[in-house]
């Protein structure tokens, strides 16, 4: 139910296992460079924003479906865990530090443009593109897209955390543990209460649709 498109259900699960094959040599070189932009070394944090840009991206725009919003918050979030590095503990994995950081700034977002009532949950970019005749329609993919994320809206803030992350992004269950500083028993809980929350939502989304076409 949560999968979107046949993309958004194998990126998830492709890029766990390229980085599940990489994990290693990807923690040592990790650990290497953070211990370099410590002292320092701005080239060796470029190398590690490169190396999680598009991840963080995708991460946030699950929040935050803006592309351009999105872009603005990533870079924000590397901004601050460049000047937040001597707090970072090196006996852990830099990359759940980072996501902890990106997720916690797209909410700062989020909650901030919520209390000046400007929310708009999809971004109206690209509204005027012409359409590829030679595509095929799109319309079906974005109308559930959209029926994914207002009904995810409706979660509160630390269920729809673990859901998006464990669920629609692929990470472990010892990832989201990491990136929200609870134990995997805890996520574990979450994510099952998560989806009861979001099959409940989703079901009553539904009936009030089909309510509405039958009057």
């Amino acid at each position: 139910m949560l999968t979107m498109t046949d993309s958004d259900a194998n990126y998830g699960s492709s890029e766990a296992e390229a980085e599940s094959d990489d994990s290693l040599v990807s923690l040592a070189t990790d650990a290497r460079l953070v211990e370099q932009a410590r002292h320092g070394d701005k080239d060796a944090f470029g190398q590690l924003a490169q190396r999680y840009e598009r991840r963080v991206i995708k991460v946030i725009r699950r929040f935050m479906p803006d592309q351009e919003m999105a872009l603005d918050l990533a870079q924000d979030a590397f901004l601050k865990a460049f000047d937040r590095l001597e707090q970072f503990d090196p006996s852990r994995r830099f990359g759940p530090w980072l996501f902890r950081i990106a997720v916690n700034t797209t909410y700062d977002h989020l909650r901030k443009i919520k209390r000046k009532g400007k929310w708009a949950l999809f971004s109206e970019a690209g509204e005027n593109r012409v359409p590829d005749p030679q595509a095929p329609d799109p319309r079906g993919e974005i109308d559930l897209s959209q029926e994914v994320r207002t009904v995810l809206e409706d979660i509160p803030e630390t269920y729809r955390t673990v859901l998006v992350l464990r669920d629609l992004e692929g990470f472990s269950t010892s990832e989201v543990a990491a990136v929200t500083e609870r134990s995997e028993a805890t996520i574990r809980w979450r994510l099952a209460e998560a989806r009861r929350m979001f099959k409940e939502a989703w079901d009553r989304r539904q009936r009030c649709i089909e309510e509405e076409q039958i009057g």
